[in-house]
């Protein structure tokens, strides 16, 4: 990315970014520091300290080669869930501690100190099925579940906290010439980054030294482990090698490489491990550089050799060990003990939150590409897509729809009357999102610039002036948003009286978040740059994007006086993200292997808490073939957010560019995306109450089947539907498993059945993925779609009924506005719930809580799996009014077709199959 000068703006080139300018493990120095820690366990824990607070216990460890002690606090949090700290006793300044990301203060509780042998302490919960087993000497904690080991911490003798000094030049002159030799100003090229650090050009000074920390986690009778988004790589977590450890470092890496632990957008330090009796988390919390090293070791049996000549075999237990490595902060873990994945998936929420519930439009198809040209341009593609009969519910605009790259205006030439183009979007029933980057164009010309200046707005160098880097209006500042007032401001700059050409149809994209600084060091911000509170950014790098996020969505509520539900996708993420919106997995290739990737890097990011989550739909940088872009539409219409994107120097790709074959099949995958969208927006609210994923993999749903815990190349949308993207070319027939050997699937469009627990050999052609629906479940649709997900609202409900081994089957149906908080504040919504249970289909009220009426109807059931035609079908309403049901029973498929119902979808009635 080259500019003539730091006053032009950048041009994008369109190639992947070099790789070497991210760094391998062997140029992070507290990598090299800590790799190089003796194996022996140098920590011993101070038994003697032991105090026990209202809500926690205190302990000191003692490092025996350096004598410095540390403090060490445990306490359990309410559901299953225990945190465990260690902190400096007296730290030269405060080190720094993640807060935000919290929806509320965790409430402590005591554990209860017991009694143990010389050497140990022991705590124990309530419940007294979980104990801490604490050794002194060695440090370590084990704790089982029902006496049997669950998890240690520090059994590999890999704790390693480093205290925070002063410069070697302010010390006493009785310092030791070691400690001199320290002096930044001495120190070569090749050392391990104490004071100073090298990447190429630039050199990182550290005004206290090193201050990074480490703990291992041992795993007993764990083997697969997930989560620690985001890279480019397998659902389940690999095994690490010398200098190849998973980083969590947000970073913009524009076509980034498949199959590497390189950290690129995002990061969730949190990690799953299940086994086929228990899942466990463990969430670090931690801002900063973090590297996570994994080995696992598979369950195995060894020979022996007795006395005498009988061999025997003796079982080894599985077992997965977790190292993990922060640049700074302090070591805050939680701990998250299950026993199921719905119960790990709660107690993350109970810390970070749910879902935020999306507006109804949000889960549509998403036009965007860098850049629709002007309004003329919008005009046309919105066109476009009623004249080839397509669904859409939102335009895109990337950064040259502003004056300069300057954010929150209007480029007067090519967009002179924003308000007019939107309300030609808003007679469509459409929203428009436009893109607002982190940087401001340095121009003291430019209002929001000379304001935040004004204010100390921004984020400032090492010397204490404003940060200055290069991005795409050219020198540009960086709003600090991890400054609350900052934020308050910026979240202001939404309202209409102050974004001149905003209206209420008017989303927000928040990219570049990182943040990323062209021609930085890893193309961000120095570490040494200070924030808010006199943080340095190397201590919250990764919580950056989440607090620009925050202040976006805050502003949109605010904009509405606090009635409307906000929509903003952010590029950078951290834990907690979701409360505030989407997320994607940024500047992806127009590849096959990318669209494979997207599968486990989505379902990855699922079980992260993030379940608002999507990539981009025909890849974001190159040209992709037809047959890749259609089988992307397929795959993207059954992923969480769905949109389509492309940078400049590409070629339009609009659906219907590549002739009516294809336009056919792209117009096929969308609708079937909208006939769907009752049964998301239900799942939505799944993941907004009770923090479901929305997108699953196997083992969420299965978690007692062995053989499908790596299984990446197909998934569960909600508990209902199983879905098998097509990610390789010229495919004429995929094996596809279905789980459950209880289990009964449904195709989703042929309605074949089979029996679960066995690999089905599916054909395939352009014109479909292979989609089941599982016995047992109640999918409920709309019968027909139209041009937005708005012109839906009145459109009749089909329910598609799929009865499981035992003749039943059950679901349900969230309703509500659709847009505004009313679900909330109002409890204005409607939840409903379906049963088919010996011969009767019956909707009744979920949730009494709610109060909404709809007009609409269920016009339509299909039930899957009625083994003999019934002899007469009737409808009964809740005031016992009765009538017969026309009906058609295809003997070939068991199926049962019910038409023409007209059952209110607010009211109770049941139809009875006789």
């Amino acid at each position: 990315m080259e500019a003539a000068g730091a006053e032009d703006a950048i041009s994008f080139q369109d190639e992947a970014v070099d790789k070497s300018l991210f760094k391998d493990c062997n140029k992070i120095g507290f990598y090299r520091r800590q790799k190089l820690l003796p194996r022996k366990n140098t920590y011993r824990a101070l038994l003697s300290s032991v105090t026990t607070g209202k809500d926690s216990t205190k302990f000191q460890i003692i490092n025996e080669v350096n004598k410095v002690p540390l403090l060490a606090e445990i306490c359990e949090i309410e559901g299953n869930i225990f945190r465990f700290k260690i902190n400096e006793m007296a730290p030269l300044k405060p080190r720094y501690e993640v807060s935000d990301v919290f929806i509320q203060k965790p409430v402590n509780k005591r554990l209860v100190l017991c009694s143990g042998d010389a050497g140990t302490l022991v705590l124990k919960d309530d419940s007294e099925h979980l104990k801490f087993c604490i050794t002194a000497n060695p440090f370590k904690i084990d704790l089982f579940s029902e006496e049997k080991p669950l998890l240690s911490i520090n059994s590999m003798g890999q704790l390693y906290f480093e205290q925070m000094q002063m410069p070697p030049k302010h010390r006493p002159s009785t310092e030791s010439e070691e400690d001199e030799s320290t002096d930044p100003h001495q120190e070569s090229q090749d050392d391990l980054g104490l004071w100073k650090e090298k990447f190429g050009k630039f050199v990182d000074i550290k005004a206290n030294g090193p201050s990074s920390i480490g703990l291992d986690f041992s795993l007993h009778g764990f083997q697969h482990l997930y989560g620690i988004p985001q890279h480019a790589e397998t659902h389940q977590l690999k095994n690490t090698g010398d200098a190849e450890a998973y980083r969590l470092y947000n970073l913009d890496v524009c076509g980034y490489k498949l199959h590497d632990k390189l950290g690129i957008y995002g990061s969730i330090p949190y990690l799953l491990a299940h086994k086929l009796d228990r899942t466990v988390g463990i969430f670090w919390l931690n801002a900063s550089d973090t590297l996570v090293e994994i080995n696992t070791q598979p369950t195995v049996q060894h020979k022996l050799s007795p006395r005498g000549s009988v061999l025997a075999k003796q079982k080894v237990r599985a077992r997965s060990d977790v190292r993990w490595m922060s640049e700074s902060g302090i070591i805050d873990v939680f701990l998250l003990m299950g026993p199921t994945p719905a119960a790990v998936f709660k107690q993350y929420s109970v810390l970070t939150g749910t879902q935020a519930l999306p507006p109804l439009f949000s889960l549509g198809y998403h036009q965007c590409r860098w850049n629709y040209d002007d309004e003329q341009d919008v005009k046309a593609v919105d066109a476009g897509f009623d004249d080839h009969d397509i669904p859409y519910d939102v335009i895109w605009l990337d950064i040259e729809h502003t004056e300069g790259k300057r954010y929150f205006t209007w480029d007067k030439k090519k967009f002179p009357n924003p308000k007019r183009m939107q309300e030609l979007i808003k007679s469509k029933k459409r929203k428009v999102v436009v893109i607002s980057d982190p940087h401001i164009k340095v121009d003291p010309m430019y209002s929001l610039y000379s304001q935040a200046k004004d204010k100390g707005y921004f984020v400032k160098n090492s010397k204490g002036e404003d940060f200055e880097g290069i991005c795409w209006p050219g020198a540009s500042s960086y709003l600090d948003f991890t400054n609350p007032k900052v934020r308050e401001w910026y979240s202001g700059l939404l309202a209409f009286s102050e974004y001149q050409g905003s209206t209420d149809i008017l989303f927000v994209w928040n990219d570049m978040n990182e943040p990323s600084v062209f021609r930085g060091p890893e193309q961000t911000m120095e570490k040494n740059a200070v924030h808010y509170g006199n943080w340095e950014h190397r201590d919250l790098h990764n919580i950056y994007g989440f607090y620009q996020q925050m202040a976006t969505a805050e502003g949109l509520i605010q904009r509405s006086k606090g009635e409307e539900r906000p929509f903003v996708l952010t590029r950078s993420f951290f834990a907690g993200s979701q409360k505030y919106g989407a997320v994607w997995t940024g500047d992806n290739v127009s590849e096959w292997g990318y669209l494979k990737i997207s599968i486990p890097m989505l379902l990855t990011l699922s079980v992260t808490g993030i379940p608002f989550c999507g990539a981009d739909v025909g890849g974001f940088v190159g040209d992709p073939e037809p047959e890749l872009l259609v089988r992307w539409y397929q795959a993207g219409a059954y992923q969480p957010f769905f949109r389509s994107h492309a940078t400049m120097n590409t070629k339009r790709r609009e659906p219907w560019l590549f002739g009516e074959e294809y336009t056919k099949l792209i117009r096929e995958a969308i609708k079937e995306r909208y006939a769907l969208l009752p049964y998301w927006y239900s799942l939505f609210y799944r993941a907004h109450v009770a923090s479901e994923p929305v997108m699953r993999p196997l083992w969420v749903e299965f978690p007692k089947e062995l053989e499908i815990f790596g299984v990446e190349d197909e998934y569960m949308l909600g508990s209902a539907l199983l879905i098998y993207p097509v990610t390789e070319p010229k495919v004429t027939m995929v094996d596809v498993f279905l789980p459950g050997s209880e289990e009964v699937w449904y195709d989703f469009r042929t309605f074949v059945h089979w029996e679960g627990a066995r690999s089905l050999k599916v054909p395939i052609t352009l014109d479909r993925i292979p989609v089941f629906q599982r016995g047992g479940s109640v999918v409920p649709m709309k019968t027909t779609v139209g041009r937005s997900t708005e012109w839906m609202t009145h459109l009749p409900y089909e329910l598609r009924v799929a009865l499981d081994t035992k003749g039943s089957s059950r679901g349900e149906l969230y309703l509500d506005d659709g847009h505004s908080f009313q679900y909330l504040h109002q409890k204005q919504f409607l939840h409903r719930k379906f049963l088919f249970c010996d011969g009767v289909l019956s909707s009744s009220c979920a949730d009494e809580n709610g109060d909404y009426h709809s007009e609409c109807i269920v016009e339509k059931v299909l039930i899957l799996g009625i083994n003999k035609q019934p002899s007469s079908v009737t409808a009964r309403s809740s005031d016992g009014t009765e009538k017969q049901v026309a009906f058609t029973y295809f003997s070939k498929t068991a199926v049962l077709h019910l038409e023409n119902l007209s059952l209110n979808v607010s009211a109770d009635w049941e139809i009875h199959v006789k």
